[in-house]
């Protein structure tokens, strides 16, 4: 049998082509795509935590008054304008009714005639009741005939009517006198309280009817937020709870406040909880009405339980879980989550105990196939 005969040049390409293909294959294990995933793992801790409630409002004022006419008129004048402060009771316009004052001078000259007919009806039923008094003392002593007697009285009853009428008659035209001129007070626009002018819906010469707002004032030292938070996570929102307010406006201004009331009624369409949150000191300077708001209430501390990162939960084949190493082998296990706080830790009602190792952080993306390597730190992925 013969020997295959080696080439020099055969040898020499093998002697290179071996080394190649093991730093391929070392490469291919060590930084391909068949190396191990570098991993960092955490511990599931039995703690309590603090969750916290995220939701969005807007800033409104507590209080908005809506100055206007109580009667149809023409605005007179207009004293204020958007921006300007008021005080309480201050004038800040005037409405123009044309016959107001002529019908207040009316109804004095008919007071005045009143009050004549008054004193003409009081003399007539004191002389009435003089005549009868003086007739019923003649038939007593048999000078004057019943009759007569009968008739003075009838007399001083027509009389003591009369002056009943007229004194009703004073009380109803007095009462109509006092009427117009509350209303001729009415004319003038005062602001009920300390404010703020945000609104002017109308200027002098414009007609107005009763009831129609001509400005629009607030309290800026008395604003609200109102908020509305997803209902699944409301549990355990009650009043007084803490709240931090971030300002859109002002990215860095968070203001601190509190839950005044949770709403009784929700929004149904997208079930939403609604709450009012004040602050704990008027906001300087005064937000505009209208501005989104982020908000964030701090809600009781749970009882003790297991509690990982958030980070490390995944969802694999539409299932919520974590990546657990268990007997040194990856496998994926199912969990049901529980409330989460503001420094990214979350509890697990089911499928993890306190002890267990998960994976917390992964340089790419994990299989039930995948080759692991445990590290301390992921550059660009752990803190």
């Amino acid at each position: 049998m013969k020997k295959i005969p080696f080439r020099k040049g055969t040898l020499t390409l093998f002697a290179l082509i071996i080394p190649l293909l093991a730093l391929f294959a070392h490469v291919a294990l060590r930084s391909g795509p068949l190396a191990p995933i570098p991993i960092v793992l955490t511990a599931v801790e039995h703690k309590s935590i603090t969750p916290s409630l995220f939701g969005v409002g807007t800033v409104e004022s507590r209080y908005t008054y809506k100055i206007g006419p109580t009667l149809a008129g023409r605005l007179k004048s207009i004293d204020v304008d958007v921006g300007d402060t008021v005080k309480a009771d201050q004038t800040i316009g005037a409405m123009n009714v044309v016959d107001l004052n002529d019908r207040i001078a009316a109804q004095e000259a008919m007071l005045k005639r009143a009050n004549a007919q008054l004193e003409e009806a009081r003399t007539r039923h004191e002389y009435a009741k003089t005549q009868s008094f003086r007739y019923e003392q003649l038939y007593t002593a048999s000078s004057a005939t019943e009759e007569l007697s009968d008739t003075k009285r009838h007399k001083m009853m027509v009389a003591k009517t009369g002056l009943d009428a007229a004194q009703e008659e004073i009380s109803r035209i007095s009462a109509e006198r006092e009427a117009l001129i509350a209303l001729r007070n009415d004319l003038f626009l005062t602001a009920p309280a300390d404010g703020l002018v945000v609104a002017r819906h109308a200027d002098p010469g414009t007609t107005m009817m009763a009831g129609q707002a001509v400005v629009e004032l607030i309290e800026p030292d008395k604003l609200w937020v109102n908020v509305r938070f997803d209902q699944i996570k409301t549990r355990g929102l009650v009043a007084e709870l803490p709240a931090t307010v971030t300002l859109r406006s002002h990215a860095q201004r968070t203001l601190k406040g509190h839950v005044l009331r949770v709403e009784p009624l929700a929004d149904a369409i997208t079930e939403e909880t609604l709450a009012k949150v004040v602050f704990d000191q008027p906001p300087v300077p005064t937000p505009p009405i209208g501005e989104l708001v982020e908000v964030t209430v701090i809600l009781p501390s749970l009882p003790p339980a297991p509690t990982i990162p958030n980070a490390a939960i995944h969802v694999v084949d539409g299932k919520l879980g974590v990546w657990q190493i268990s007997a040194d082998k990856l496998q994926f296990t199912p969990v049901v989550t529980g409330d989460s706080d503001l420094e990214g830790h979350i509890q697990i009602h089911e499928g993890l105990k306190a002890g267990d190792q998960v994976v917390v952080y992964s340089k790419d993306p994990l299989s039930r196939r995948s080759r692991y390597r445990i590290v301390d730190q992921i550059t660009g992925e752990t803190p």
